[in-house]
């Protein structure tokens, strides 16, 4: 089969660290995964992974990152839709999860035994255990899944569904879902907070942040992001639970929420089509993979400026960080 082809490729110099802090961007139109030294903001390596790379996490112990692949055909089922997990220390492909049809996003339980991954297609959830890589069950959720948190915790898995607008709560204990609700038009995104109360629900045609109260699973509160123009995906949640980072696709900008009053303090313009977002592990730094001008926005939280431009590969979707 093709992916069983696929090398990893490498640029840059043999002086490069494995130690290295890295920026980790999947380029969803060259099939592929940007590396680059979080020190000095240049690209050290490429790896090709296959078909549109998406949904991008590292393991908790740092030593792995998951990258998953889907079909390049929309709406079909193939041998490339898959987890693929490399090894961050020798940077080569270790092996491939079939985790389900078209899997988009996914997350990872804090002790690096499950992964949770949402099948856009087929409109299911799939729990795999990383120790035997199989498919422990398989839940129906809404229609068009995409985003996928764990809480700090480890006890709930939030589910986004586009076209249904819900999200749909994973009880980890039961393997199961427990319950449902429904949010703004479009939900993409979701992030926990650091100390697990709440959950952030980015939802791009109604362009809101919905705010979640975890305990209940229930929507408190919804921020209008840019006059509803901002089209956001991407959100993350500084380590101190008090701001909000969300990616503006639509007005190529990233604002900051503030948690208490549930107001945005901050907007900085970054590349265009601002889609995934990261933030590093002190919240120093956050990172944005720019779809259309593909390269990577570095921004300085402490005066909401960008401070570096970094090219990536084709249509660069999600940026995961490992510190």
């Amino acid at each position: 089969m093709r992916w069983v082809m696929l090398l990893a490729t490498v640029l840059g110099t043999s002086s490069f660290q494995a130690t290295s802090p890295l920026i980790l961007v999947s380029n969803e139109a060259s099939s592929d995964i940007t590396m680059i030294d979080a020190r000095t903001n240049k690209v050290v390596r490429r790896i090709v992974v296959g078909d549109r790379p998406r949904g991008i996490h590292v393991s908790p112990d740092k030593r792995t990152l998951y990258v998953a692949i889907s079909d390049a055909q929309a709406n079909v089922q193939s041998g490339r839709d898959a987890i693929v997990a490399i090894d961050l220390r020798t940077k080569r492909i270790l092996y491939r999860i079939e985790s389900g049809t078209d899997p988009e996003e996914f997350g990872l339980s804090p002790d690096g035994r499950f992964l949770y991954a949402s099948n856009e297609d087929a409109g299911t959830a799939s729990i795999v255990d990383l120790r035997t890589r199989k498919v422990l069950a398989t839940l129906v959720v809404g229609i068009e899944p995409e985003g996928v948190a764990v809480s700090p915790d480890g006890r709930w898995v939030y589910v986004t569904a586009e076209t249904s607008n819900t999200v749909s709560v994973i009880d980890t204990r039961k393997r199961d879902v427990v319950q449902s609700f429904l949010v703004n038009v479009r939900p993409r995104g979701v992030a926990f907070s650091p100390d697990g109360k709440r959950a952030y629900i980015t939802c791009e045609i109604s362009g809101t942040l919905d705010i979640v109260d975890v305990a209940r699973h229930e929507v408190i509160g919804s921020v209008t992001l840019e006059d509803s123009k901002g089209k956001p995906v991407g959100v993350a949640v500084s380590p101190d639970s008090r701001r909000v980072f969300v990616a503006n696709g639509g007005t190529g900008a990233v604002v900051v929420v503030d948690a208490t009053s549930q107001r945005i303090v901050a907007r900085t313009p970054v590349g265009r089509r601002p889609w995934g977002l990261a933030l590093s592990r002190d919240g120093s730094s956050v990172y944005t993979a720019n779809g259309v001008t593909n390269d990577v926005s570095v921004i300085d939280t402490r005066t909401n400026r960008v401070i570096a431009t970094i090219k990536a590969g084709d249509k660069p979707w999600g940026v995961t960080v490992v510190q």
